[in-house]
């Protein structure tokens, strides 16, 4: 992404879902989530979307203060009930990564146990099996919190 602007501040959504293919109906669903609440914080429809066999990117060029945004879409992963499954990262305008450290949070906690997420990707503390199965705890709660009043799954 071009940089016309030291304002300009790149978002880059991917969806967290182990294995090698990481497009499936529910990751699907956690990207529409993530989106929905990407724009909802932002006010700025993504500037391109790609649904790839390797998963769902997201990619948004949005003016500000990059450490206020990174801030917003931290709060967007803690508060949003998909927002575990989401990773939205916040690059400065010269492309490096902000890190949730350095606007004072501490690092992602794991799905399964709530040690640092990293510790356990590294030594694959926990199996494919169940890290799947307890991102479907996940999506099956938000889907019952979306039913509309007919009863059926709202896909917004």
């Amino acid at each position: 992404m071009e940089n016309d602007s030291p304002r300009r501040v790149e978002i880059v959504l991917t969806v967290v879902m182990p294995g090698r293919v990481k497009r499936n109906a529910w990751s699907m669903t956690v990207a529409r989530a993530a989106v929905e609440a990407i724009v909802g914080a932002t006010g700025e429809k993504p500037v391109m979307e790609r649904d790839l066999r390797t998963g769902f990117e997201g990619y948004w060029l949005v003016e500000g203060d990059a450490m206020e945004i990174k801030r917003r879409m931290c709060g967007i992963e803690s508060s949003h009930i998909l927002g575990r499954l989401f990773d939205i990262d916040v690059l400065r305008p010269d492309a490096t990564p902000i890190s949730r450290q350095e606007v004072g949070l501490t690092p992602r906690r794991c799905l399964i146990c709530g040690r640092e997420a990293r510790h356990c990707m590294r030594s694959r503390a926990h199996s494919q099996e169940e890290i799947m199965k307890k991102i479907a705890e996940i999506i099956e709660e938000y889907k019952r919190q979306r039913v509309n009043s007919d009863g059926l799954f709202d896909e917004r």
